[in-house]
């Protein structure tokens, strides 16, 4: 089929270089001759009709902004196939030929869905800050979360040596360990507990302890949040109540999803948008764009669609083996 006009939004939470891989989609498409509508909020957007045609004023000055300039939601409706088929009649009312998706795996499942059901051609560039996405080693906006938060811990560590304190510092990440390891072996944590695993307070304790004999007077536990942010307070009170030693919660939520992309985030976004434009072009989809083996290279939408923690996994023996 030949492709003439694109659409393309964000779904499900924010990421930072999202606008990177906006502006890449936007500016290779327009150097093809191929037009380009945004789409408002997501899915959600998509069955209000939010649309606005987007050109090179649209994408100036956005790279180094964090989130994203189309805005992003949640859309319960549209699990429902009743409201995908009526997104595809809007996306064909506008007559856009194809979508590009950027999220991460509801929102591909919502992308293998319109394939599927209507075969209304698909591409997805991963972006989410968990590094979570099955089939791919990175995700956009990992990097400058990851450096976000090491930047507050090593803030946090400051004060932690200042009033010899424990911090337990929690990081996003919901189930996915990614965030909570590199963070934790590039600030040098005393430990790093990951969503997956039962919290071993003793150890702990122990750790902490053994750092104290050895003279050291502050340390930082680096905290996985888990499906419910707040984990942390849990594991605070146990070691207060059962093992009477103090701990000071800093939980650093959202600021992780904020904040200009770092150069990683910008120059993978930049690969992936202008990808994901040239599968459309060559009749390649559904597919998603993906980091393997270190290269940005296309694969299979399918293969795309749940979570999986893998990615940094690997670092937690170094992790273990750096804190002692």
């Amino acid at each position: 089929m030949s492709v003439s006009h694109i659409g393309l939004l964000c779904s499900g939470g924010d990421s930072p270089g999202m606008n990177c891989a906006i502006r890449a989609v936007v500016r290779t498409a327009l150097f093809k001759g191929i037009q380009v509508t945004g789409i408002k909020r997501g899915y959600a957007g998509l069955l209000r009709g939010e649309f606005q045609t987007m050109n090179l004023s649209s994408v100036g000055n956005i790279i180094q902004r964090g989130g994203t300039i189309l805005q992003t939601s949640r859309s319960p409706e549209f699990m429902k196939p009743e409201f995908r088929k009526k997104a595809v009649d809007i996306l064909r009312a506008q007559k856009i030929d194809a979508l590009v998706i950027i999220g991460g795996d509801g929102s591909f499942n919502g992308a293998k869905a319109l394939w599927e059901e209507h075969q209304f051609p698909v591409v997805g560039i991963p972006g989410t800050i968990d590094n979570d996405i099955s089939s791919t080693e990175y995700t956009i906006g990992f990097d400058t979360a990851v450096q976000t938060a090491i930047e507050a811990v090593d803030r946090i560590r400051d004060t932690a040596h200042s009033h010899a304190r424990t911090f337990l510092v929690e990081v996003m990440g919901r189930n996915s360990s990614a965030i909570a390891l590199k963070v934790g072996v590039c600030t040098g944590a005393e430990n790093v507990l990951l969503p997956h695993e039962k919290v071993n307070h003793q150890k702990i304790v122990d750790d902490i302890q053994r750092g104290i004999a050895r003279g050291k007077d502050s340390s930082i536990i680096i905290v996985a949040e888990g499906p419910t942010a707040g984990r942390s307070y849990e594991i605070q009170h146990i070691l207060k109540d059962m093992h009477h030693v103090d701990t000071h919660v800093v939980i650093l939520g959202h600021i992780q999803r904020g904040g200009s992309p770092t150069s990683n985030d910008r120059f993978i976004a930049s690969q992936m948008g202008h990808m994901a434009v040239e599968a459309l072009l060559s009749n390649q989809f559904p597919k998603v764009t993906v980091v393997q083996n270190g290269k940005v290279l296309l694969t299979d939408l399918a293969k795309c669609t749940t979570k999986a923690d893998h990615n940094f996994s690997e670092y937690q023996t170094l992790a273990q083996t750096l804190s002692i």
